[in-house]
């Protein structure tokens, strides 16, 4: 856990102000976290900006940069871009808490943060869920049209929409009673 100490950032002597930090996140960034099966290489340049006022202290992540990604489809490995903007408030108050994701309470004396597990989450968060190689997209994109197209139509499906139609619709109620006249 030693490398993870250089994504600390000393809070308690910053003075108030805007103040940027360079972290580089590569593979072995990636590798210090378990159940790591996101992506076996990254190339990202993380710049944590914290703007420390007096009664909070707000974290504006810039992450950019690729990560290689395999296909879901045809197992190729592909570069990924990414390129994360985030935001985190650190509110100063009695004990540290988490209130949720972008709000964590700190205490006045606490002497520093740890930005290594947000940058990781913010990564992970921002891979898409489905990976597909950049070669493939346009097919991805004609699957998508086709989704949610009836290929089958039975008889008795289209008879009940029907039915549905006529018992949504007034008109045919009278459309009805002018027939029965006849």
């Amino acid at each position: 856990m030693k490398f993870l100490r250089k994504f600390e950032i000393d809070i308690i002597r910053l003075k108030e102000g805007s103040h940027e930090f360079p972290f580089d996140v590569g593979n072995e960034f990636l590798q210090h976290f378990e159940g790591n099966d996101i992506a076996s290489n990254g190339r990202l340049k993380a710049t944590v900006t914290l703007n420390k006022r007096a009664a909070l202290i707000e974290a504006l992540f810039d992450i950019k940069g690729t990560v290689e990604l395999i296909c879901d489809r045809s197992l190729e490995q592909f570069d990924h871009l990414l390129e994360i903007h985030q935001r985190v408030l650190y509110k100063y108050g009695p004990e540290e808490q988490e209130i949720n994701e972008e709000i964590y309470v700190i205490t006045q004396d606490t002497a520093s943060i740890n930005v290594a597990q947000l940058i990781y989450e913010f990564i992970v968060l921002a891979i898409p869920a489905k990976k597909i190689h950049p070669d493939y997209m346009d097919e991805e994109d004609d699957e998508v049209d086709a989704e949610g197209k009836l290929v089958y139509v039975s008889e008795a499906d289209e008879e009940d929409e029907e039915r549905e139609e006529e018992s949504e619709n007034p008109l045919w109620e009278e459309l009805k009673k002018l027939k029965g006249n006849n």
